[in-house]
């Protein structure tokens, strides 16, 4: 049984099926209703379902098969026009323009044909009293398809003249298509100027704003306007990437990926269709598609990374390299066919240019993470910028020359000077200090495995007859066994050079750079056991630090304005302090000699060191509440880092600048410095930690920002990564919570109840159950909205089982409230419903003689308010129902005066309520046929604003709604 038994039946089959996602599956399904709609033998019949079968192939990949339902459609129109209805005879002059588009599309039709055509429509148009906008505006697209620019011109201009009348495509079409075309002609602000009221809301359709968005985003990039690019690029993706028709403008995002740094992320899209490099119904977004797919696999051979695995048709692997090959060959192959059917070179040079162009910007950050290295090639890196090289065939003695210099003034890229060093001496016989500071560098740049080569640099120091510097560096191989883990060994190895080399230091047989280099080692050592600490640190070992920290400032006292190692010895030791005060808690002390670190550092001239304590100062003066001191020493530690910083201390400032200022409600400087933390994190290879960290919180700022679709973007990009183990169970409900919140505005209400309802399950195991019973609450919010009518009554009476628990009376009444419109919207009958809506009342009247504070009364007798307004318009919906069921209507009226009667014992507070609930009875005395009892409610309402305060310019709704009412009686 096909369930298509008659007319009725076709038609709400047609509906279904027009719900469906486009694609073959919704075809088929058009197919088989056409076969049942013949057999109904009701010609209307048989034309709808041509209509929507024609509707279905425009919308999908298969759009060539439009053609054989519209010729019978118009041989049906030419024998019976009779047997079309005003609709059917709307929509068969409608889809003339789809023709004329989808003919266009197949290079195999010729171009005599689609002129032909084109004059056909031109003449039926005509006959049937259409203005001649529609044809010229299908003219526009035949000239500009073929490369005919001043026909293209004329064609424009008589479109834009001509009158607008049912036949004119929508606004939001027809701004797309003039942006589109100034966008060809070189014109980026006119077009993204047109685009304007589509991409702000203002005019919208199945296929807009999707289109401007994907059109829009060259245009905006090459102007420069890179956030725009990437708010469009975040919600226009979105919005294509469930309708398979829309593949060129999928492959406009491709492109922008490809054009933005963003390759590894283009990769991605082109994993998500793979349909798309093979589908042929379509060959001109096909070669579209193409052509960007080209483009992107010379980026990445370009990039180096040519024989990688990337996405591409079926049946076999492919490298970039080789898809690259084979896209070109299908792009140029499908622009040959189109040229040689227009007789022009055009789609081929527009084609070619396309596959030529070159990235618009280095690197535009997302927000959305893309695929690990291994699944998919990620731009190269940003590094810090190098300092200054001198080319290693400057000589060795400049070389040497160089490294001392950087290294004495402790600079960036010392370690890497001393590396070109010893590539340039490897044979040149070098004397024993050389060689001792070439092994000291190197182990420097081995971390804790560097302990050994530090033993042998100290060896060639004391041959070379610098003992102190000897000493130093044995202090620092006992340093990196400290970094290893083991702090008592280290302590023991360091005692040795430390006692030697304050003996050597007052014979005056060092200098006071050699001992501070091991008199700091020492203090490090000392620091370990703090600074790894978990818990509370014993009072000994805070003293010892402590002791060690300040031996350092005895030391170096007086001589910080001769020696710039010194100055930093003197801000490191200060930093100590502070880190032994914190850990004491003594914040104040902690924060002050923060402070004084991160100055010394800046005042020697070594600002990148003090990028670790500008971070520790702000998050103390955060702890502390002063975010505006948080802000600063944030910036400041951005700003002393420069390009020296790397990517993860960057990602890192950056994340807690977003959180201060988000704490300040500066949310879109917040956002985008949460935007700079997910780039930096996943420069760093750490998108799954701190990224994921990063995008919970920009997807949090976005949705506070109201930017719905960016924000769902950034959190279901964050959700791949977060997790209970990783970090944390709330920060997968926070996540969880948000998308809800943002599929909600964006009338996603099935997969926003899925969200929520996830979200739900996993604070259903928390101690506290506020936040179950709201997210309890909230998915059957949208459930409702969904029309899973059952689902939505079972989430709300478990919301409401909580919100009793909890002794939360505003949450249970609401959730009775709604199961009663619930039970009235399911046709359930008015019984259930008013027991429902009973039941909230009696929880409203109990509430208030139990809550704490007048506050919380007052606020659950303007619930009891609500409850009776809400009752009323309910029992006035089901009347309404009912044939206006006059006893219904009384009822309701009841509710409303006793609505009316709580809100005037609240008084001026809750005017405008009790205004609400008199107006809506006096509308139920129209529908009860009592006009002067209408009245006296209407001057009841005008009377009680007679002496409340006018809003500033503002027109009074109530007041006005009052004396349209008033009018109305006086006629009657």
């Amino acid at each position: 049984m096909t369930g298509i038994t008659d007319f009725d039946s076709l038609r709400r089959a047609i509906a279904e099926n027009g719900e469906r996602p486009e694609g073959p599956a919704r075809n088929a399904r058009a197919e088989q209703l056409l076969a049942e709609a013949e057999r109904l033998d009701i010609p209307l019949a048989v034309i709808e379902a041509l209509g929507h079968q024609l509707k279905v192939y425009n919308y999908s990949s298969e759009k060539a098969k439009m053609f054989v339902p519209f010729a019978r459609l118009l041989r049906m129109w030419d024998e019976h026009p009779e047997d079309f209805d005003e609709y059917e005879t709307h929509t068969l002059h409608w889809v003339f323009k789809w023709m004329t588009a989808g003919m266009l599309d197949q290079p195999h039709i010729p171009l005599a044909s689609i002129e032909k055509w084109l004059g056909e429509m031109e003449h039926r148009y005509r006959l049937a009293g259409h203005s001649e906008r529609a044809v010229r505006s299908a003219e526009f697209s035949v000239a500009a398809h073929i490369g005919d620019v001043a026909r293209a011109e004329r064609a424009y201009a008589a479109w834009l003249a001509a009158d607008r009348d049912r036949m004119a495509d929508c606004h939001a079409c027809e701004l797309h298509g003039q942006g589109w075309w100034q966008a060809e002609r070189g014109r980026d602000p006119e077009a993204v100027e047109l685009w304007r009221p589509v991409l702000e809301g203002e005019f919208g359709c199945a296929h807009e704003p999707h289109t401007a968005l994907a059109s829009s985003l060259l245009p905006l990039l090459r102007l420069g306007r890179v956030d725009e690019a990437r708010a469009h690029h975040l919600r226009g993706f979105r919005l294509v990437r469930p309708m398979e028709s829309m593949r060129a403008a999928y492959a406009d995002h491709v492109e922008f990926c490809a054009l933005s740094g963003n390759e590894a992320r283009a990769l991605e899209l082109l994993a998500e269709r793979p349909a798309y490099f093979t589908d042929d119904g379509q060959p001109r977004s096909k070669m579209d598609f193409l052509a960007v797919v080209t483009l992107l696999m010379d980026r990445l051979t370009e990039l180096g990374l040519g024989t990688r695995v990337v996405p591409g048709p079926a049946g076999r692997t492919w490298t970039a390299a080789e898809l690259a090959v084979h896209a070109r060959g299908e792009a140029e192959a499908l622009a040959a066919r189109f040229d040689a059917r227009n007789g022009t070179s055009w789609v081929g040079e527009q084609t070619r240019a396309r596959m030529a162009r070159r990235p618009l910007v280095d690197r535009l950050p997302l927000g959305v993470r893309t695929a690990p290295a291994a699944a998919a090639p990620a731009a190269p890196r940003v590094r810090p910028a190098a300092a200054p090289q001198e080319p290693e065939a400057a000589g060795l003695p400049a070389l040497l020359a160089r490294a001392r210099r950087l290294s004495d003034g402790l600079q960036p890229h010392a370690v890497e000077a001393w590396a070109a060093v010893a590539r340039a001496a490897e044979g040149a016989g070098l004397d024993a200090r050389d060689r001792a500071e070439i092994a000291d560098h190197e182990a420097m740049g081995l971390g804790p495995e560097g302990a050994e080569l530090f033993e042998r640099a100290a060896e060639l120091y004391a041959e070379a007859g610098d003992p102190g510097e000897a000493l130093a560096a044995r202090a620092r191989a006992a340093y990196v066994r400290a970094l290893a883990g083991d702090v008592e060994g280290a302590l023991t190895a360091v005692g040795e050079p430390y006692e030697r080399v304050l003996a050597l230091y007052a014979e005056e047989g060092t200098g006071v750079r050699q001992t501070a280099s091991v008199v700091i080692a020492r203090a490090r050592i000392l620091m370990r056991p703090v600074q790894e600490a978990q818990g509370p640190v014993p009072a000994r070992v805070l003293s010892a630090a402590e002791e060690a920290a300040r031996e350092v400032l005895a030391l170096v006292e007086g001589r910080t304005d001769e020696d710039v190692r010194l100055a930093a010895r003197d801000a490191e030791a200060r930093a100590m302090l502070a880190q032994v005060a914190a850990r004491a808690g003594d914040l104040e002390a902690a924060e002050e000699l923060f402070g004084r670190a991160v100055d010394g550092y800046v005042g020697a001239g070594l600002p990148w060191f003090a990028v670790e304590y500008g971070a520790r100062l702000a998050s103390l003066a955060h702890h502390r509440g002063d975010a505006a001191a948080a802000e600063r020493a944030l910036r400041g530690a951005l700003e002393h880092g420069g390009d020296h910083l790397e990517a993860p201390g960057r990602a890192r400032l950056h994340l807690q600048l977003a959180e201060v200022l988000g704490g300040l409600g500066r949310a879109e400087e917040a956002a985008d410095h949460a935007l700079r933390a997910a780039h930096w994190a996943d420069e760093a290879g750490e998108s799954a930690t701190l990224g994921a960290w990063a995008r919970q919180m920009l997807g949090g700022l976005l949705l506070r920002l109201g930017k719905w679709a960016e924000a769902a973007e950034v959190l279901e990009s964050a959700l791949l990564d977060l997790s209970a183990e990783g970090h944390g169970d709330g920060a997968v409900v926070q996540a969880k919570w948000w998308l809800g919140d943002c599929l909600s505005e964006l009338g996603e209400h099935r997969e926003a109840a899925e969200r929520r309802l996830e979200a739900a399950e996993i604070a259903r195991h928390w101690p506290e159950q506020q936040d179950h019973a709201t997210l309890a609450h909230l998915a059957a919010e949208s459930l409702s909205h969904a029309g899973l009518l059952a689902e939505a009554d079972a989430a709300y009476a478990r919301a409401g089982d909580l919100w009793r628990s909890l002794d939360a009376p505003h949450g249970l009444v609401r959730s009775l409230r709604a199961r009663a419109w619930l039970a009235l919207r399911s046709g359930a009958g008015v019984d259930g419903a008013r027991e429902l809506m009973a039941a909230a009342l009696t929880e409203c009247r109990a509430a208030p003689t139990t809550a704490a504070d007048a506050g919380t009364r007052a606020r659950l007798t303007g619930e009891l308010g609500g409850t009776h307004r809400q009752f009323g318009d309910l029992l006035a919906r089901a009347a309404g129902r009912d044939a206006q069921d006059t006893a219904l209507l009384e009822e309701a009226l009841a509710q409303l005066d006793e609505a009316v009667a709580v809100f005037t014992r609240l008084g001026p507070e809750a005017l405008h309520e009790r205004a609400d609930a008199e107006l809506a009875a006096a509308w139920l005395e129209t529908d009860l046929s009592r006009p002067t009892a209408a009245a006296t409610r209407a001057h009841r309402v005008l009377a009680a604003y007679a002496d409340a305060p006018e809003a500033d310019g503002e027109p009074n709704p109530h007041r006005e709604e009052a004396e349209r009412l008033l009018r109305l009686t006086e006629k009657n």
